[in-house]
Formats: C-alpha cells, structure tokens, sequence
C-alpha cells in the first residue's frame, strides 16, 4: 500500500499530532489515585468558539488535548498564546483566560505555523516517500519536530566531520 493513500486529511494530522504527546504523557503517568485523596474526575472542557484553523467540529476534550500537545513541542504554557480576561476572574484571584481572543501575536503565529505543519505533511512529505518508496506510514511533522520542547527551534549545528 502506498503512502499516498494512507496519510491523513489535514486537521487530522494536526490531531495526530497532538494524540501522540498526550498518549506518551498519560503512559507515563501513574495508573492509581495517590494515597489518602479521592480520585479525580475527568475534567470537561466547553465548546471551542473562533476555531480557524483546526476542525470546527472539534469537541473542546479534543481541542484541549491538541493543545496539550503544543504546549509540550513548545515547553509553554496557555497564557503564552490566550490573552487574560480582565473582567473574569477566577476563584484564585487572578484573570481567566479568554480562549477566543485574537489579541496575541503568539496566537496569530501558531495559526500560521500550524497551517504550514499541514501544509508540509500533506505536500511535501507524501512527496517525497512516494519518490523515496518509504514504508506506509512516514512520520508527520509536527511542532515538535522543530521546536523540540522549547518556545525557539534550536539552532542547527552539524556534527563535527570526523
């Protein structure tokens, strides 16, 4: 079977994406509630508004473990791209985020960046495997696959000729 055939719609291979870092940290996270506390609830998460670029049809459960998956390829937190709310403010005192909100240039650059990540594994990728007659399934590009964790993708650097 060839590659072209399997890859993915683009939202999808956002979502992909996002479902491999949330698999490999719930692998890694402990199976049992800890000693003495009463085991949590799953948390629900409301439904997205202003999506542009991911599926508007994404439960905000879905969006939010995508999300997760960005903030570890970038090694940020939400506030980093979602601006606060001045006028919601939580039980702790301090602003609730506004997820809607188009005020951060960070949120604009995701978008974009997001868009080219699509862009890439649907274009490109399928490209080259059908020339390089790779295995089925080539890995996607992901934020991670850049980034590696931190807010600027590292610098390059060739190792040394031996």
């Amino acid at each position: 079977m060839r590659i072209s055939s399997l890859l993915p719609a683009s939202g999808a291979v956002a979502l992909l994406g996002a479902a491999v870092f949330v698999c490999a940290s719930i692998a890694q996270a402990p199976q049992t509630p800890p000693a003495g506390g009463p085991a949590r609830q799953p948390r629900s998460y409301p439904a997205p508004t202003n999506l542009q670029v991911l599926p508007k049809d994404l439960t905000g459960n879905q969006v939010h473990e995508i999300m997760e998956g960005y903030e570890a390829a970038l090694g940020k937190h939400c506030n980093y791209c979602h601006a606060t709310d001045p006028k919601n403010i939580g039980p702790n005192g301090r602003p609730r985020l506004n997820f809607a909100s188009d005020e951060k240039d960070e949120k604009k650059m995701a978008r974009i960046m997001i868009t080219m990540t699509e862009d890439i594994n649907k274009n490109y990728v399928k490209k080259v495997a059908d020339i390089d007659k790779m295995p089925e399934m080539a890995p996607p590009v992901t934020c991670g696959t850049c980034h590696q964790g931190h807010e600027d993708p590292p610098e390059f650097k060739p190792a040394p000729e031996h």
